[in-house]
């Protein structure tokens, strides 16, 4: 073991569980000079973080003797930002501690807060919770801080972007000057070094992050698609790599909804992570994907913090990051504790300059690739059916009887091959995709064309996004005109001041004498004009752009307005002025359209 000099009773629990090299944290934070002093710690999760600092405060808890003194307050307390990861540093300590008689109180939400008091005054030495919990028992009187030897701040960054600064200040304002404080976090912004100035004091740095990347343990991919391909692109990569446990990354929690139900369509044993979820429906997926019923988790960034999958390999950004820190913590997930994992991003082509950017500033080199297509899975595929029907296995009587008799009915060739098939029936089917060259993409646009649209005729109205033009009342509004349904237009084309549509040419001279009639029968008191265009959407467009290069600022007001089609259409009383505002007149003419007496309001 080449752990430093440490209580017989630590070393004999880091023996049991077969710790025999220290991780680099574990070994920097009980060099000489770290001893006694406050330690902001740059570590990776999966690290042995939690290891480092149950071994850093030693010293505190233990002093000169073998075993923890009685004490009537706690003398460390471990803030972490999730339940699941509290649970699983109580755990720990429980273990490292265990022989030299540590009392371990954990307070998180999701638990009976009773049992949680009770067990804080039966003289616990060590308090592990959650922000909010710790400072529920704290205002209540049940969590004596007083006698607080060492504080920890288990990623401190997630905390703080989760919102608990508030509980975090009540916490250690609440603690004793003496105290000693170890603030641990993956990265480090401008809000983790701004909490070390104000609650530590000569506080020594230490990063064990290496620079080169953001974790060595792990291999980046990035993945160029288009749009619309990117849950096939997902189906795709989880099949291909076939990881033991996998996690999507989505960026909101409808997101998380909508492709959970997607790939339980496809025959996929997934699980759902987000805020909408209760504690019991997350601790179900949770022991869901521990116990191997589960092997995919979609989630969104929040509602995946703290989770510690020992079996995690595979970590899918189904959406990008928002910044370089949280690619980092979402791919920590995985290659955790010396085990290799991957992390890919799926970029879409427009995309791929911002991925880039955040990937150099994270100082991370990835793999730019295609997604798998179906011969490649098809390849891989092979190859785990070979090794895992070529492993050896144990075999009962009653098996040897079924194989005889189906060698007896059945040819070896034959056999082998419905085992096969058995096999590729339980896994879900392969997307095709679309090949990432332009002439591929383009040949892919033309075949997503609607059949009857071959060849078809451009229609043009002078409505456009400044009259508020939207397709919902457009649709109808065509149907009725033109005497057609909905699936006999095409694509629409909405610009600024006009809008352009696709009729079918056979269609097309009925579809305009039907127009031109209607406008005078529809009884608008300004008809829509619908008229043929011979120059389409595109040079429009650039007409437009040129009248109106400057962009609307994204806190102007949209003008309000909507053109008159029926009058049954219409708001009642209300016309839309050049100002965009609406004002109440008297419209013309109708028993409706009558303007109700002013109320008296002399009381």
């Amino acid at each position: 073991m080449n752990f430093p000099d440490l209580p017989s009773s630590l070393e004999a629990a880091l023996a049991e569980r077969g710790y025999a090299t220290a991780t680099p944290v574990q070994a920097e934070v009980m060099q000489a000079d770290a001893a006694g002093r406050d330690l902001v710690v740059s570590a990776q999760t999966g690290s042995g973080k939690t290891i480092a600092f149950g071994l850093a405060m030693a010293q505190e808890l233990l002093g000169d003797s073998e075993s923890m003194p009685f004490a009537e307050q706690p003398l460390a307390l471990i803030v972490a930002p999730t339940r699941e990861l509290a649970l699983q540093v109580s755990r720990e300590l429980g273990w490292l501690y265990a022989k030299a008689g540590g009392r371990i109180a954990t307070c998180v939400g999701g638990m009976n807060p009773q049992q949680e008091r009770k067990a804080l005054r039966s003289g616990a030495t060590i308090v592990v919770g959650t922000p909010g919990r710790l400072r529920d028992h704290l205002e209540r009187g049940a969590l004596d801080l007083s006698g607080l030897k060492v504080v920890v701040l288990d990623e401190a960054d997630e905390m703080l972007d989760m919102g608990f600064r508030e509980e975090l200040e009540e916490i250690l304002d609440a603690t004793p000057e003496s105290r000693r404080t170890l603030l641990f976090s993956a990265t480090m912004p401008r809000p983790i070094e701004a909490l070390a100035r104000r609650y530590q004091r000569d506080a020594l740095r230490i990063a064990t992050i290496s620079e080169g990347r953001g974790h060595g343990d792990i291999s980046y991919q990035a993945v160029t698609v288009s749009p619309p391909e990117i849950e096939n692109a997902v189906v795709n990569l989880l099949r291909y790599h076939e990881a033991e446990t996998a996690i999507l990354f989505c960026a909101t929690r409808e997101k998380v909804r909508h492709l959970h139900a997607t790939l339980q369509e496809r025959g996929f044993a997934v699980v759902a992570l987000s805020g909408e979820h209760s504690q019991s429906e997350r601790n179900q997926a949770l022991q869901a994907l521990r116990d191997r019923r589960a092997r995919v988790c979609v989630a969104t960034d929040v509602a995946a913090r703290g989770i510690d999958l020992p079996t995690l390999s595979l970590v899918i950004h189904v959406e990008i990051p928002r910044d370089a820190e949280t690619l980092q913590h979402r791919s920590g997930r995985t290659g955790r504790a010396g085990k290799k994992g991957t992390a890919v991003l799926i970029v879409p082509f427009s995309r791929r300059k911002r991925v880039e950017s955040m990937l150099r500033h994270a100082k991370i080199t990835a793999e730019w690739i295609d997604a798998p297509d179906r011969d490649a899975i098809k390849t891989r595929d092979r190859k785990r059916l070979l090794e895992k029907l070529l492993e050896p296995v144990e075999i009962d009587e009653g098996d040897r009887e079924l194989a005889q008799r189906l060698l007896a009915e059945r040819t070896p060739e034959q056999i082998a091959a419905m085992l096969v098939q058995a096999h590729r029936a339980s896994m879900p089917e392969p997307e095709d995709l679309i090949a990432n060259t332009p002439e591929a993409r383009r040949a892919a646009q033309k075949e997503r064309h609607r059949p009857g649209f071959e060849d078809t005729v451009w229609f043009r109205m002078a409505l456009g996004r400044r009259q508020n033009a939207d397709p919902r009342w457009i649709l109808p509004l065509l149907c009725r005109r033109g005497h057609i349904t909905r699936n006999e237009i095409g694509a629409i084309r909405i610009g600024p001041d006009e809008t352009y549509f696709q009729i079918p040419r056979q269609i097309a001279g009925k579809f305009a004498d039907a127009a031109a009639r209607s406008a005078q029968a529809d009884g608008d008191e300004e008809p829509v004009v619908i008229e043929l265009s011979d120059t389409g959407p595109r040079d429009v467009a650039r007409g437009n752009r040129k009248r109106f290069p400057a962009r609307r600022n994204a806190d102007t007001p949209r003008v309000k307005a909507r053109p008159a089609h029926r009058k049954s259409d219409k708001t009642e009383g209300k016309k839309s002025g050049k100002s965009g505002k609406p004002f109440k007149g008297k419209p013309k003419g109708g028993a409706r359209g009558k303007r109700a007496a002013p109320k008296d309001r002399r009381g």
